[in-house]
């Protein structure tokens, strides 16, 4: 048996004799169930371009399609380079038409909003 510091900020301290092994053991094994009872979400990230026809951005909702059906985060990504840049608008039209689309299957996040060089939507599964 030990004498165990319980709650050394309380006035006064309050101690208990009891076996510090045992005690150790009931805590780590208290973790190890709440640890066990967590849902990992795992963010997905598609990337695309202003560039992309209209088929592969299908077969890239296809793809969003069966992250939220897996239960998992995504993270679209319009990625702007050189020149691009300057037709933001272009970007956001198909954003916009890949979040009509998912509009009934999942909850948007985050509204498509440019961040430097990207424009980024984060969408998760429904409950």
């Amino acid at each position: 048996m030990d004498l165990v510091e319980v709650s050394p900020t309380a006035e006064p301290p309050v101690c208990k004799i009891m076996d510090y092994g045992k005690y150790r053991y009931r805590i780590s094994k208290k973790q190890h169930d709440a640890k066990k009872s967590q849902a990992v979400i795992h963010i997905k990230e598609i990337r695309l371009r202003p560039k992309t026809e209209e088929h592969d951005v299908q077969v890239k909702v296809k793809h969003i399609k069966k992250f939220l059906d897996k239960h998992d985060k995504v993270k679209i990504s319009m990625m702007f380079r050189g020149r691009e840049i300057a037709f933001t608008e272009i970007g956001r039209r198909i954003m916009d038409a890949i979040k009509s689309e998912l509009i009934n299957e999942c909850i948007i996040d985050q509204e498509p909003r440019l961040e430097g060089r990207n424009m980024v939507m984060i969408v998760s599964p429904k409950k």
